[in-house]
């Protein structure tokens, strides 16, 4: 510890050398240590998080500190924005914000740890039920984060129009460059086409997490029912359309199965899918800021089972 606070966080051109840096802990974890030793934190059992975009330590069971990197600024503002906006606010457990600051031009976040077990381990194994089950709650938790004020959120960049037309503008090459099949891409011209008006550009903004994954959420298990437990994860926020919030589930969770869509749906709100709202999650899906349908619809085969993006929308949001 006794040289820790004469190392400095440096500062990387690009994510690469970052990642590669960040793979050594040693070169890192004294400064972030030194870092939570300066707010009284016990630093006696850490641990490393090897995977997300910034430097990420556990310290002890009960606390988290997050480290952000200077060129992803927006993410700290984010998520700091958020936690504080949805204090108190939600029905489900979310971080509290322990202490914040910033050390070499990276500012950091000590957060409260949740109790669960990560979506993402579990999920595979859940009976059919069950799964209905938690995609009742994600919407019903979707819908609430929504109600929730802005607050400062609603100065977050980029606006939900700008947000938009940028996407819209980089749409086909995006698809084009991620190996989208020619039949699906025929049809993107007429659904950029209309997307401006399948898609409210001025609409009244409510907070948009993004990652509605597994990656993102805790479950418990209490009687042989699992349910949502936690969500975390608030680096990526928008304000604007609500719907946009469906789409995380609706491709890594929902898998088309009807039973899974409605229950989805219905916890946030909305009855039996119709053409309209159908059209327009497949716009917004393909608009997602991390869209890669090849990478992201979890069903079987469904490259074969469509043949073009109107049966695709059916295929993932059936009924």
């Amino acid at each position: 510890m006794s040289n820790a606070t004469s190392q400095e966080l440096p500062h990387f051109a690009d994510a690469e050398s970052f990642r590669a840096w960040r793979a050594t802990p040693s070169q890192w974890l004294p400064i972030a240590l030194d870092i939570a030793h300066s707010h009284g934190v016990d630093v006696s059992a850490p641990h490393v998080f090897a995977t997300g975009t910034n430097l990420v330590v556990g310290l002890g069971e009960k606390l988290i500190l997050k480290i952000f990197r200077p060129l992803l600024r927006a993410q700290f503002v984010s998520e700091r924005g958020s936690l504080t906006q949805l204090a108190g606010r939600l029905h489900l457990p979310i971080p509290e914000i322990v202490a914040e600051g910033e050390r070499d031009g990276w500012p950091y976040l000590i957060i409260t740890r949740l109790a669960g077990t990560l979506g993402s381990e579990v999920w595979p194994q859940l009976a059919e039920a069950q799964k209905e089950r938690v995609l009742r709650q994600i919407g019903e938790t979707i819908a609430s984060v929504q109600r929730a004020p802005l607050g400062p959120l609603a100065e977050i960049q980029p606006r939900w129009d700008d947000f938009m037309r940028a996407q819209m503008l980089g749409c086909k090459a995006r698809h084009t460059r991620l190996g989208l099949a020619p039949k699906f891409l025929a049809g993107l011209d007429d659904l950029l086409r209309d997307a401006p008006k399948l898609i409210p550009m001025d609409p009244p903004p409510v907070i948009l997490i993004g990652e509605y994954i597994p990656e993102n959420f805790l479950l418990a298990c209490c009687d042989d029912q699992w349910s949502l437990a936690g969500l975390f994860d608030f680096g990526d926020v928008l304000a604007g359309w609500r719907d946009y919030d469906l789409l995380g589930p609706s491709a890594f969770m929902a898998a088309g199965r009807p039973g899974r869509v409605r229950n989805l749906l219905e916890g946030f709100g909305y009855a039996k899918p119709d053409y309209a709202l159908k059209r327009r999650l497949m716009a917004l899906m393909l608009l997602h800021r991390a869209s890669d349908l090849n990478s992201h619809i979890c069903i079987e085969g469904w490259q074969d089972k469509a043949n073009d993006l109107v049966e695709l929308q059916d295929l993932i949001w059936p009924g």
